[in-house]
């Protein structure tokens, strides 16, 4: 089970029908997810086979901005898919009630912005699953106000508000009337928390180029144009998968020069965040999961 590609897009979308998305949440229940795991682990080949464009662009990844030799790229393509169906299966363990064990680098950071009066921005990408954090973690003082896209199941969007509801995070789908801007410059007026992602150009069309893994690549203008705007401070989020039922959260901040002008700020910002998540894709390969050429938008 993954999130759909077409061509070289994202749909955001899990795959899956809703009943066997419940039927799932159901089996998480009764069985161990060793063995959900394992039954994962003889079903990737076959996806790989026809998921040949993701399948490309993930070798291409590896070979050409990890520098690995074709039996190793070949190799962490089938480890990249096993990890990203670990993350997919967590997420509905967590929806099922399991729990799992957070280890935090940096979380005195967000303990300090949560004690002061304004508000401020978490910035997301696809590695790891950032999602989980958000089932186990809570904000102390302030409501979290998380962008997601509107176009996933009923299953998952009623889980997500559910386990999500009970830790003090609100979701704001993304819509075409662009409501959820208004959304999040609420949040942030209010002195809550805006959680977006920063990695994939999605809705508004606007970028900014940062060097990423030795070449130009497009990041989204938008969490980076709202904090500067705003004047109130960015934190890059990661979760990555360390176990069984065991991550680490990374929290780092992500600055640029306040005397700078507006644009300049903006970009500023976001190549700290694409160095930032560089460092921490080089650190867990095997967790980039953008099935795309990231360099060719």
């Amino acid at each position: 089970m993954a999130d759909t590609l077409q061509h070289n897009e994202w749909s955001g979308k899990t795959d899956g029908q809703p009943w066997m998305q419940r039927s799932l949440i159901a089996m998480f229940r009764v069985l161990p997810l060793w063995l959900l795991y394992g039954v994962m682990a003889l079903v990737i080949p076959f996806y790989m086979i026809f998921n040949r464009k993701g399948y490309q662009a993930i070798y291409c990844f590896f070979r050409k901005r990890m520098g690995y030799g074709p039996l190793k790229a070949f190799g962490n393509v089938y480890l990249n898919h096993f990890r990203f169906g670990q993350v997919i299966l967590d997420r509905f363990g967590a929806f099922a009630g399991k729990k799992y064990q957070f280890e935090c680098e940096g979380l005195e950071l967000m303990e300090h912005l949560e004690s002061l009066p304004k508000g401020f921005l978490m910035l997301s990408s696809h590695v790891g699953c950032y999602e989980m954090v958000g089932y186990s973690l809570k904000p102390k003082t302030k409501k979290m106000n998380a962008l997601v896209y509107a176009g996933e199941t009923a299953t998952v969007m009623e889980n997500r508000q559910r386990v999500l509801g009970r830790n003090n995070i609100q979701m704001v789908p993304v819509k075409e009337d662009l409501s959820h801007l208004f959304a999040l410059n609420a949040a942030i007026d209010n002195g809550d928390i805006v959680s977006m992602p920063a990695d994939r150009i999605f809705g508004s069309q606007k970028s900014v180029e940062c060097q990423f893994f030795g070449a130009k690549a497009k990041f989204p203008l938008g969490g980076f144009a709202m904090a500067v705007q705003k004047e109130v401070p960015v934190l890059a989020v990661f979760v990555m998968k360390i176990g069984m039922k065991k991550y680490r959260v990374f929290l780092k901040s992500v600055e640029c020069d306040s005397q700078a002008k507006k644009r300049d700020q903006m970009t500023q910002l976001a190549q700290s965040f694409a160095t930032q998540l560089e460092d921490i894709v080089r650190r867990y390969p095997t967790q980039w999961f953008n099935y795309f050429d990231f360099w060719q938008q």
